[in-house]
């Protein structure tokens, strides 16, 4: 009890302190909890009091949101009845769906078995392709094989070309010395048909070598269009086996990936019942490839028979080109057995040749004398026609003594026969000198007969010298039409010099760097022309000192002719007073004769008389044509003579004219020198004052441009200040420098060229503001306003309108023009289009900030 007692009193000694201990507590939380709740109070009320306009506007809000509210519940009724009617056709369509599916996953099927059977297929064919290719590949060899027969024959052919080019020239060169040496010819008549039947013979052989050069051209013409037909059959079937290919594989791939849609599109069939209006979409482009997948099959299908129709085809074309490339080998060894004769057909030919160029070169050392001698013809032919002359009053005086002989000989042979017919008649009397009279008889008419056949030579002499005079004649006029066009030749060459002078000095025209080596052109040629003419003097001495000691010789040859000329004149006068002596000598010799008519027979006595006669005149005649034979040479020397020294007398006159034109053509050159000189000084002068003209208006050209560039900055300026205060603030337009950059977004819709009704918006906004500045903008200022196209380096999808973004920037830039020029009124000369693509980025980068950026339209003002 005493503990009990204890432990009570300590408790309830102990109570108050706990107690104020308690309450100060409570009071301290108490104070606390008001202090944050006044605080609480405070603040709240500060809100409260700043959120009375907020509430005033939130119930603004809340107004216009109860309008829109009703607006929008009456489209979610709309909506709903549109998507209640769109369940149930998404529900229908799902169903036809199921059933599609079911039927594709049937075709599914079909096809892949028809895929097996077509890779089987595909197998095949291009085991039959390696086949083929494998014998296109030994066709092409053949064919390399055959081009380079083919160009060996070609080299054959322009070798055969070149010789008979050769043999062209060669026949060209011989029927031009033949055609100059045809004087000289006819003095060679031997030489002359021996070149006649070379010729004749190399132009046989000519024909035949262009028959079989044509036979050759001809078989490789024929050869080239087989091998063109076969090469172009190989590349048909090559480029028709690789597109089999790609489209077996393009097949085997599109198969592929619609047995991968197919099964894309069952499982995107079975989310469809949530996304009813995605699947309708998905449905039809399903139905679209589903489509296409059976038609590819039937088009594989149908390829698959056309190629291994046309497999059959080729291979059939391919033994056709067997058969004919063996054909080709055949005719190639022909042509080569061919080109084989054709060589040894050469080598003869070249022989030939050989000895065709022989005889050339004696005919042109034959033409080359006649060349020196037909300088001399042209002096001649005065003389040969005063020869021609005095021949033809010799053949007169000739004709005249035979007809004068002719009629002595008629009275010698009347007196001959009435002496026989007396001497007959003697003889009837006398019949014992019967044999003799025969004999004398006999006698007379063999000397009748020989100065008939004397008569009748005598006639083919004079006809055979009138002949020969009337060649002379007309070699003579040959050599001097030659002489004449030797004469023109000069003239020509001299005009021409003289026109090669006077295009030096229209080149010295030309400027003055020209003129002073044109000056020194001409100086040279000066002292060119000068030494050539002190040259030229210096043979003309030579030539006149050698002429005149030819002159000389030739006098003294031609008074030794002369000389001779009367020796021989006076030994005919002595022939003639020996043949009257001789007459004289047979009349005192018959007179004597008749004094011995006793001892002999009045026919013995005109026998012996007659023959003696007879002798005796053959023996006069025969001297007497040698004498004129003589005196005929002596005429020619004495003519060959004249000529030549006329000809000598003619070349030295001709070195007289030429120095004289000589000198002439030196003194023009120098007047020529010095008016070029003063033409190139005042040409110089022309050109300098053009040059400061030049620069004169080349400067005030350029002060002009300056001050239209600073009116196009002023407009320019102004243009682009009102275009900021436009479409400052706007979103997707910026401005970088002198130009406006739209982003593709605001203008065009992504992958398309359309403009949107925004766009069309700030284009006009634009062409308005360019509208107005335009009115101020001087005419003289060509400005345009240039529109540039540009895109992102992500690629165009595929099977999109447009192959590549550079199209696709051209495209867009081509749209805001036309809309500009057809809608907005801005002249067509006024605008430029031009597409970039995406090789002028601005931002560097595959980020989709920097593609955004590139992806821009700009406009800027400039000048054309």
């Amino acid at each position: 009890m005493a503990l009990s007692r204890r432990t009570g009193q300590r408790f309830q000694a102990s109570i108050w302190p706990g107690f104020v201990d308690a309450m100060t507590g409570l009071l301290l939380v108490l104070m606390f909890v008001l202090t944050i709740f006044m605080l609480v109070q405070f603040v709240l009320r500060e809100t409260i009091t700043g959120q009375e306009s907020e509430l005033d506007t939130l119930s603004a809000e809340v107004t216009a949101l109860a309008q829109a509210l009703g607006v929008e519940q009456r489209r979610a009724s709309e909506l709903e009845s549109e998507l209640a009617s769109t369940i149930e056709t998404a529900e229908a369509e799902a169903e036809r769906q199921a059933s599609v599916i079911e039927r594709l996953r049937a075709e599914r099927s079909a096809l892949g078995a028809e895929l097996e059977t077509a890779q089987g297929e595909l197998e095949t064919a291009r085991g039959r392709i390696a086949t083929f290719e494998e014998q296109v590949a030994g066709l092409l060899a053949e064919q390399a094989e055959d081009r380079e027969r083919i160009s060996g024959l070609e080299d054959r052919e322009a070798e055969l070309v070149s010789e008979r080019e050769a043999l062209n020239l060669a026949l060209a060169q011989a029927r031009e010395e033949i055609d100059a040496g045809e004087e000289a010819a006819r003095l060679a008549a031997a030489r002359r048909e021996a070149l006649e039947a070379l010729v004749a013979s190399l132009r046989s052989e000519k024909a035949d070598l262009e028959s079989a050069q044509a036979g050759l051209v001809a078989e490789r013409d024929e050869l080239e269009e087989q091998l063109s037909e076969e090469e172009e059959a190989r590349l048909a079937e090559a480029a028709a086996a690789e597109a089999l290919r790609e489209r077996l594989e393009n097949a085997d791939t599109e198969l592929t990936a619609m047995t991968l849609a197919l099964e894309e599109q069952r499982r995107r069939a079975e989310e469809t019942l949530t996304l009813l209006a995605a699947a309708e979409e998905t449905s039809e482009a399903l139905e679209a490839r589903l489509a296409a997948a059976l038609l590819e099959g039937d088009q594989t299908q149908a390829e698959l028979s056309e190629v291994e129709e046309e497999a059959s085809q080729r291979a059939v074309r391919i033994d056709e080109l067997e058969m004919a490339l063996a054909t080709a080998l055949l005719a190639g060894e022909d042509r080569q057995q061919a080109l084989s004769d054709a060589e040894q057909e050469a080598a003869q030919q070249a022989d030939r040749i050989d000895s065709l160029e022989a005889a050339l070169a004696e005919a042109l050392a034959e033409g080359e004398s006649a060349r020196g001698r037909a300088g001399t013809l042209e002096a001649r032919l005065a003389t040969l026609e005063a020869a021609l002359v005095d021949t033809q009053a010799q053949a007169a005086q000739l004709e005249t003594q035979l007809s004068a002989r002719e009629e002595s000989w008629a009275e010698r042979l009347a007196t001959a026969e009435a002496a026989l017919a007396e001497a007959q008649a003697e003889a009837d009397d006398r019949g014992g000198a019967a044999a003799s009279l025969a004999a004398q008889v006999a006698t007379l008419e063999a000397a009748l007969a020989r100065s008939r056949d004397a008569t009748e030579g005598l006639e083919a002499e004079l006809e055979a010298e009138r002949a020969g005079l009337e060649a002379r004649l007309a070699a003579a006029e040959a050599a001097l039409a030659e002489a004449r066009e030797g004469q023109a030749e000069e003239r020509r060459s001299f005009e021409e010099r003289l026109a090669a002078a006077q295009a030096a000095l229209a080149e010295a025209r030309e400027g003055r760097e020209e003129s002073e080596v044109t000056r020194a052109d001409l100086a040279e040629r000066l002292e060119a022309a000068e030494a050539q003419l002190a040259k030229q003097a210096s043979e003309a001495e030579q030539d006149a000192e050698a002429a005149q000691g030819e002159i000389g010789d030739l006098r003294r040859r031609l008074a030794a002719a002369l000389a001779e000329k009367e020796s021989a004149e006076e030994a005919l006068n002595d022939r003639e007073d020996i043949r009257r002596q001789l007459a004289r000598a047979l009349a005192a010799k018959r007179a004597a004769e008749q004094e011995a008519e006793e001892a002999l027979s009045e026919a013995e006595e005109r026998a012996a008389l007659l023959s003696a006669a007879r002798r005796e005149l053959a023996g006069e005649e025969e001297k007497t044509a040698e004498a004129e034979r003589r005196q005929a040479l002596l005429n020619q020397q004495v003519a060959a003579l004249r000529s030549q020294l006329g000809s000598l007398q003619a070349l030295l006159d001709d070195y007289k004219e030429r120095e004289a034109a000589a000198n002439v053509e030196v003194q023009t050159l120098g007047r020529d020198l010095n008016a070029a000189l003063a033409r190139a000084a005042a040409e110089e002068r022309k050109r300098r004052e053009l040059e400061e003209a030049e620069a004169r208006r080349l400067a005030e050209e350029k002060a002009r441009l300056e001050a239209e560039k600073q009116d196009l900055e002023q407009y320019r300026s102004e243009f682009f200040g009102r275009l900021r205060a436009i479409l400052a603030g706007r979103e997707g337009v910026r401005i970088e420098g002198d130009r406006f950059v739209f982003s593709s977004e605001v203008l065009f819709a992504p992958g398309s060229a359309d403009l949107s009704e925004e766009g069309e918006a700030q284009i006009a906004r634009v062409a308005g503001l360019l509208t107005e500045v335009a009115v101020d903008i001087p005419e003289e200022i060509d400005w345009v306003i240039q529109v540039d196209g540009h895109t992102d380096n992500v690629p165009v999808i595929s099977g999109a309108e447009f192959e590549d973004n550079w199209e696709l920037s051209q495209a867009r830039a081509l749209s805001v023009v036309r809309y500009m020029a057809d809608e907005l009124g801005v002249p067509p000369f006024r605008l430029s289009a031009n597409g970039f693509g995406e090789f002028q980025p601005v931002a560097p980068g595959d980020s989709p900030e920097a593609r955004a950026q590139n992806r821009r339209i700009e406009l800027k003002l400039t000048e054309r």
